[in-house]
């Protein structure tokens, strides 16, 4: 069953997702004047809740002549740290046109046993071309979720950090006989920094 605002909301209290907040938020102030600039929404909706990006890391993938990507034998020199750059819209990171980028969430989640958590992009981003290709938060995971986005469009794209990214959704199930926790998945505990791939 797919989860409310309302459950979302209790189990939140009980550290679901930190930090957490219990309204959907699409601006934010700029200065002390109380002026406001609008965001890309996050926070909890009727049944999601919209996490936002971390500035503190952004790496899209690069170029070089000669070499295949193995996720069996990753190498982090196929990456390339993006700066975070700011201007009046905010803080964001530049991902090329055609490119691949890996960020990091926000908030910190801690799935119940009896959910598994899809992550879904946001229409607006999909509307510019920059689609999120996220895998589920299986029953028992915890962590910040590393993210991944494709710049699918000729041009290059902005994503915003400290905002909306990506929506979760929850979905309830029977308890499962064994968790990620129980069998101690290999992604389990994520720090706010990206998570590359291992087998």
């Amino acid at each position: 069953m797919l989860k409310n605002d309302r459950w979302i909301t209790e189990q939140a209290e009980n550290g679901m997702i930190e930090p957490f907040e219990p309204s959907l938020i699409r601006s934010v102030p700029v200065d002390g004047n109380g002026s406001l600039r609008p965001v890309l929404s996050y926070g909890l909706s009727s049944y999601g809740y919209d996490i936002r990006l971390s500035p503190a890391e952004f790496l899209v993938f690069r170029h070089i002549p000669g070499t295949v990507v193995n996720p069996k034998r990753f190498s982090a020199k196929n990456l390339e740290p993006m700066p975070l750059q700011s201007d009046e819209d905010g803080d964001y990171f530049v991902i090329p046109a055609h490119s691949y980028g890996l960020g990091v969430a926000l908030e910190r989640l801690q799935v119940p046993e009896n959910v598994t958590v899809i992550c879904i992009g946001k229409s607006t981003y999909a509307r510019i071309g920059l689609i999120a290709n996220l895998t589920p938060a299986e029953a028992g995971w915890r962590g910040h979720l590393t993210l991944e986005f494709s710049n699918s469009s000729s041009a290059d794209c902005r994503i915003y950090a400290n905002e909306g990214v990506v929506q979760l959704l929850f979905l309830e199930g029977m308890p499962c006989a064994v968790s990620y926790e129980t069998r101690r998945g290999k992604y389990q505990d994520q720090s706010e920094q990206v998570t590359l791939a291992k087998v």
